[in-house]
């Protein structure tokens, strides 16, 4: 595969808008983004102004987008990902490669490889080990599948972080899958400890006890409020994940009793502030005690 140097995005929501921005700031790439939205008459307008700022071509059509491309990159939503790879598959090119960066399950991102390499696709999935936003480019990459060796020097290339660690396609995600039961757990753990803690005025004694406990995690810093804020602007989309690892423990022969608990309390913090009609204002530092009043409040 020669130097990348047409990159075609499906999905131009936060992830993808990020790495749209900072590939074009890179000099070395052009990239056309193609959105679901842009057909949605009440959002069109948002969405190209955003693609505008980023310096990206928003695209009309999943089509027009791919056409040329050297890299299509898939940045959806997990529900969305074979929805996304169908839709590629019948309108891309013979040869063109396909890199799935979505939170999915191992046999999500077996059905997906099997319509994008059904199609003469050639298919590379990526699990995203971080949140995109603080690393943006940096943020870890590991790559699986047979085009992984030879598409990571070439994401290298243009400044990702990308590692291949499977020829088989699956392992990547199980890493992603089995980390996020830890990681999106403690956030779900964190926003139901301290909402009732609050609700006591036992917060300031409980976070000092964590803080004793596990010293170097922040507990008696910022880590309250970024846990939370994480459930509060992400936590659909975090939830709809954690249906994918409760998916992949299921394969595994797993029970995902706290995994399927995790995406209920993602869901329920999103569902109660829609309730409310309380909206993260995402301009102003987030914080978790006064977003728990104002659900007490309400």
């Amino acid at each position: 595969m020669a130097r990348i140097k047409q990159l075609a995005l499906i999905g131009f929501g936060e992830a993808g808008a990020i790495l749209g921005h900072d590939l074009v700031a890179t000099g070395l790439v052009s990239v056309a983004a193609y959105d679901i939205l842009v057909e949605d008459p009440l959002k069109r307008d948002a969405l190209l102004d955003r693609a505008r700022a980023a310096g990206v071509r928003a695209a009309p059509t999943l089509a027009a987008a791919l056409d040329g491309a050297d890299l299509i990159l898939s940045a959806v939503t997990a529900d969305r990902s074979f929805e996304a790879a169908s839709a590629a598959a019948s309108v891309m090119a013979r040869g063109q490669v396909y890199l799935d960066i979505n939170s999915c399950s191992p046999d999500s991102k077996r059905a997906n490889c099997r319509v994008i390499e059904a199609a003469g696709g050639n298919y590379v999935e990526a699990a995203v080990m971080g949140p995109v936003p603080p690393s943006r480019l940096k943020v870890q990459m590991l790559l699986g599948g047979a085009y992984a060796d030879s598409l990571a020097p070439k994401l290298r290339d243009l400044g990702l972080h990308a590692e291949p660690v499977s020829l088989t396609i699956g392992v990547a995600s199980a890493i992603k899958m089995c980390r996020s039961v830890m990681i999106k757990g403690i956030e779900a753990l964190t926003v139901e400890c301290l909402f009732a803690a609050r609700q006591f005025g036992a917060e300031a004694l409980v976070l000092q006890s964590l803080a004793t406990t596990f010293p170097s995690m922040g507990w008696d810093g910022g880590q309250p409020d970024y846990l939370i804020s994480r459930v509060a602007e992400h936590g659909r989309r975090r939830a709809a994940e954690m249906r994918e690892v409760a998916a992949t423990l299921e394969g595994a022969g797993a029970v995902p009793l706290l995994a399927a608990a995790t995406a209920l309390r993602q869901d329920w913090l999103v569902d109660q502030m829609a309730e409310k009609q309380i909206a993260s204002d995402r301009t102003a530092p987030f914080d978790w005690r006064a977003l728990a009043d104002r659900l007490n409040r309400a």
